[in-house]
Formats: structure tokens, sequence, C-alpha cells
């Protein structure tokens, strides 16, 4: 499954579901897809899901598989940059952030 995030300032961000609805939960919203935020609720959703970035202790972060050393993990502090920064253009516009 994949999730797209939009809203009416920043172009749209597609993400892996589980990524995805992870990122949701840490911004204190269900895993219900379709849904929404409203733009009065985005900055406390953005510092939501920052504190709970900052908050992952490294050992949780993704490990290279057995299989394929030479492969790098993407953590989740760099899957979730495009989805702050969505939001944080959200909160400047004051408009609503919808996923699908």
């Amino acid at each position: 499954m994949l999730v797209t995030f939009t809203c009416k300032a920043y172009p749209d961000i597609t993400m892996f579901g589980d990524v995805a609805l992870s990122m949701l939960k840490m911004m204190g919203h269900s895993e219900t897809v379709p849904g929404a935020i409203l733009a009065e609720d985005v900055p406390a959703a953005l510092e939501r899901l920052e504190h709970a970035i900052n908050a992952t202790p490294a050992q949780s972060e993704p490990r290279p598989r057995d299989d394929d050393p030479d492969e790098q993990p993407v953590s989740l502090t760099h899957r979730a940059l495009p989805l702050i920064e969505l939001l944080g253009a959200a909160a400047r516009e004051n408009c609503d952030v919808m996923w699908k």
C-alpha cells in the first residue's frame, strides 16, 4: 500500500504504507486512510512528529539486511523529512493536509 499526503502549499508526498501509518501515529492521528488534518491542527501535528522523530533511539533505526550487507538502510529521520517539510509549508500557509 502507498499513502499520498497532499496540501495546497507543497507538492504531494507518497510513502510506503507502513512508514506513513507510523508517522500518522506519531502525529497523534489514527492510522485511518484516507484522512485529514485541519489547518489549525497542523502545527501541533508537526510538533508531535518532530518530537517523536527526535525521541526515536538509534537502535530502533533499520539495520542492513544480512543477505545484502552493502545495502544502506534509510533512517526514520530521513524518511520523515519530506512530510515534515509538507507540514511546515501547510502550517505557514494555513491549509489543510489530507492523505489517501
